[in-house]
């Protein structure tokens, strides 16, 4: 038997109020294993209450690192910590656990990890991470769905590294693996997000010699020693988007507290050309109620500073309350498109044709049985529900959980009628 949840959405409640964005989920799933590098206790400020760091601290647990999680307060002590194999369970479910490669090699000089899981997005290779380690000087076997790691006995030594693709989880594992290398690391085509910007920055604190993060071109010399440190996380850039998303489509007088305003250039370019009412503070945003109606808009999502992927779900929802056809292409996750078809569900005028995703708005949605397929199709699901006529259902939450710290707290805070329902699931 195992327990169902179900996000029940009762639609049509106008938002009214402040949300406060946790840190960043995409820099703390990087930040942790960055942490083990240390040989004295790190402190990381605004970590978010999320599945994914919950799953990432049952693995130092097994490592024998000792963690204390305090309202928004992680402390990682790794001076005990051990080397073992991976548990591959935990692995699965959290893609972010690849991060450990690159720690793993850089503190032990080997590791065996698990090939990791999270949300399905059609193909993400980690094959530039491997190309990464190797250019390095480790060795890499990929056996029955493991990876094992190991450094000649020379070491790590630093190397010029090409990325083929831009690619945010190689740029930050081959930085993890580099700090520690003997000599200089080059990564050129390096992905420049700010969550990158946030672990080199954690990595400086800790002793390490990273220059160029932000940039396509970042530069390490090696070091001998990290020690611990204190550092506050920088706030999630999705979950802004998310909420200013859900506040431009439901809300007439929303503030999002917590916001780095650069962050979200692009969502906000695309917001004022829907029409959204935007009044941008310096770590705030308020969305007033909007005073003209909605225009469609094209969206193309690009590397950062372009138009997140992550947001591109999020914001689907209010682009059906603009008439007119608006059109997205996703060109990071093409396949990122499972969304559409619960939309219609829902009344929602909307198609997919050759991975672009077509949306006739102006049709009214009606709340219905629909299921999140990965964790930002959650958020558009939850976003729809909230304005459309009646009561929606949200199957596969767990999936909203790993993102989104508090969300349900959040939303009624802000006037919303939604709640969590367990039930027991005898379906084998």
């Amino acid at each position: 038997m195992n327990i169902m949840k179900k996000l029940i959405i009762n639609g049509g409640r106008t938002l009214k109020g402040e949300v406060t964005v946790s840190g960043a989920k995409n820099s703390t799933v990087a930040l942790i294993p960055a942490s083990i590098l240390a040989d004295s206790p790190v402190t990381l400020e605004g970590v978010p209450d999320i599945q994914d760091v919950h799953s990432l601290l049952e693995i130092l647990n097994e490592m024998n690192v000792k963690t204390d999680f305090d309202g928004n307060t992680l402390t990682i002590d790794p001076r005990e910590m051990v080397s073992i194999p991976m548990p591959s369970g935990k692995i699965q479910s959290l893609r972010a656990s690849y991060y450990f490669m690159g720690a793993l090699l850089a503190k032990f000089g080997e590791g065996v990890v698990g090939l990791p899981g999270g949300c399905f997005l059609g193909p993400r290779p980690i094959d530039q991470h491997l190309k990464g380690f190797r250019l390095l000087g480790a060795d890499v076997d990929n056996e029955m769905g493991a990876m094992y790691l190991k450094t000649r006995d020379s070491g790590l030594v630093g190397s010029r590294i090409y990325l083929d693709v831009v690619s945010i989880g190689a740029t930050i594992n081959i930085m993890l693996a580099a700090v520690r290398a003997q000599g200089r690391t080059v990564i050129e085509n390096a992905a420049r997000e700010p969550e990158i910007i946030d672990v080199a920055t954690l990595l400086n604190k800790m002793g390490a010699k990273i220059r160029g993060a932000g940039t396509d071109m970042i530069r390490i010399e090696g070091v001998d020693q990290l020690t611990g440190c204190q550092h506050s996380i920088i706030p999630d850039r999705i979950e802004a988007g998310t909420y200013l998303a859900i506040a431009a489509a439901a809300g007439e007088d929303v503030l999002v507290n917590n916001v780095i305003v650069e962050h979200i250039d692009s969502l906000i370019a695309k917001l004022d050309e829907i029409g959204i009412d935007l009044d941008i503070g310096e770590d705030s945003i308020r969305v007033k109620a909007p005073s003209k109606p909605l225009q469609p808009v094209t969206i193309k999502t690009l590397p950062y500073p372009g138009f997140a992927t992550d947001l591109q779900q999020p914001i689907t929802p209010l682009l059906l309350l603009a008439k007119g056809e608006s059109v997205i292409t996703d060109t990071i996750y093409p396949k990122r498109v499972k969304h559409i078809p619960e939309l219609e569900r829902m009344g929602a005028n909307i198609r997919v044709e050759s991975d672009i995703i077509l949306i006739e708005g102006g049709h009214p949605l009606k709340g219905a049985e629909v299921e999140a397929s990965d964790l930002r199709a959650g958020a558009c699901l939850i976003n729809a529900g909230l304005i459309a006529e009646g009561q929606t259902e949200i199957t596969g939450v767990d999936k909203i959980l790993r993102g989104y710290s508090h969300i349900v707290e959040k939303l009624n805070d802000l006037g919303a009628d939604v709640y969590m329902q367990e039930e027991e699931d005898w379906a084998v």
